[in-house]
């Protein structure tokens, strides 16, 4: 288990303006300690991915029975043989149907990591992905986390994914590429 320490950012209170102290007053918190961040493993990211991949998988299959209706459809009320008209609509379909499914995958990913820190999977087993110095990543970084870092650490036979298992800080490649940590929130 590795832990490493992330400063968190100190809040300052503000001092009465009167002069006399107020003997009811509380007194000035103390400033906190830098709290202990322990890395997520590849386990338990490994389950978390496959939260994420059921709950896309169940998304994609409506949008995939959606566009496998319409395509019934016009395959019922158009000619019984086979046409280039029909195969360009198949092709036009499925086309509409992969951006789809793709757009939603990338909002999902990107849009959960940089507006909650985490996806659904990492937010029930209480993980969080964080920039090196502990704080949120924004749009950006999750972007470059994971679409371009994820291709890349799938591209080789996802030996970047396994990373994780053998890394000191837990780090996939996905992560060392747009500066990254998973955390344990819990």
């Amino acid at each position: 288990m590795q832990e490493e320490q992330i400063a968190e950012p100190q809040q300052s209170t503000p001092t009465p303006a009167a002069s006399t102290p107020d003997p009811l007053a509380a007194a000035p918190a103390a400033p906190s300690a830098p709290t202990v961040a322990q890395y997520a493993g590849f386990w338990i990211r490994l389950v978390a991915a496959l939260i994420d991949g059921i709950i896309l998988g169940i998304i994609s299959g409506i949008v995939q029975a959606v566009f496998g209706g319409v395509f019934g459809v016009a395959l019922l009320t158009g000619p019984q043989e086979p046409s280039p008209a029909t195969a360009g609509l198949f092709v036009g379909i499925f086309g509409a149907m992969f951006f789809i499914i793709v757009a939603i995958d990338m909002v999902y990913y990107v849009g959960l990591t940089a507006t909650y820190g985490a996806t659904v999977g990492k937010m029930i087993l209480g993980l969080k992905v964080v920039d090196t110095n502990g704080q949120k990543i924004g749009f950006g970084k999750a972007a470059l986390r994971e679409v371009v870092g994820k291709w890349i650490s799938g591209l080789a036979f996802g030996l970047g994914y396994l990373w994780v298992a053998f890394d000191e800080k837990k780090q996939g490649w996905h992560d060392k590429i747009a500066g990254t940590l998973v955390v344990k929130t819990r």
